[in-house]
């Protein structure tokens, strides 16, 4: 990694952090030595970086401070482009839209080294039009009632045809790829549950809304779901 590299995500990882970040921890995430990460905080907070600490007591960086956008390494690049061409591939036509901006917008940004590493990145998401029916899913209506917290009244179909009526309380969407998942309490059940989109028979948004709740969350959710 090059000094300048590793400068730029010693003061992204203090940005990120709030609390204050011992230099062993920072040698350990850049692979290199600690008397190297207390060179590079010497020279950051010489160039005016407002970073406080010191060797044992650890580094953290004043908010406020703010890095210029867009300083990817090509690793970064890569995961991000493969990113965008999955929610391309797998989401609804509003957030494949943006995604394609997304991609654009940072092919305009970085270098013309970088811009021809995302010109030639083969990885590739694979279209879902050219799968079945049951994978094109507009995911929009559930990111705009999660968004919004309205409650939803699903006509769920169960792995054996059984159809049944739920009205839920949507959390998140979650990619099981190629399926889609509706996290979501369940007013039926009284519970959480998780909702394959293929088998939605119909769907509607009610004007009613909800607020976060004490085990109802997202959250709470995944606890749950790890379990």
């Amino acid at each position: 990694m090059r000094r300048a590299d590793r400068l730029f995500r010693i003061v992204d990882e203090l940005r990120r952090r709030r609390r204050a970040t011992r230099a062993s921890d920072l040698a350990s995430l850049l692979e290199v030595s600690p008397r190297t990460i207390y060179r590079d905080m010497t020279d950051l907070m010489a160039s005016g970086v407002p970073i406080e600490g010191s060797a044992g007591v650890g580094y953290i960086l004043r908010p406020g401070y703010h890095l210029p956008p867009l300083m990817f390494d090509a690793d970064e690049i890569e995961a991000l482009t493969l990113g965008l061409r999955i929610v391309q591939s797998w989401t609804d036509p509003a957030m494949a839209e943006a995604a394609g901006r997304a991609i654009d917008r940072v092919r305009a940004a970085v270098p013309d080294e970088l811009e021809r590493r995302i010109g030639d990145l083969a990885l590739f998401a694979p279209p879902r039009q050219h799968l079945g029916a049951e994978y094109r899913i507009d995911t929009g209506p559930y990111r705009r009632a999660i968004r919004d917290r309205r409650v939803l009244e699903l006509l769920y179909e169960d792995e054996n045809g059984r159809r049944s009526e739920r009205r839920v309380r949507p959390l998140g969407l979650l990619f099981y790829g190629p399926k889609w998942l509706l996290a979501a309490w369940c007013e039926l059940r009284v519970d959480f549950r998780s909702f394959r989109l293929d088998r939605v028979a119909a769907m509607q948004t009610l004007d009613e809304r909800f607020r976060p709740e004490p085990g109802r969350t997202l959250v709470e959710f995944f606890d749950r779901w790890i379990e």
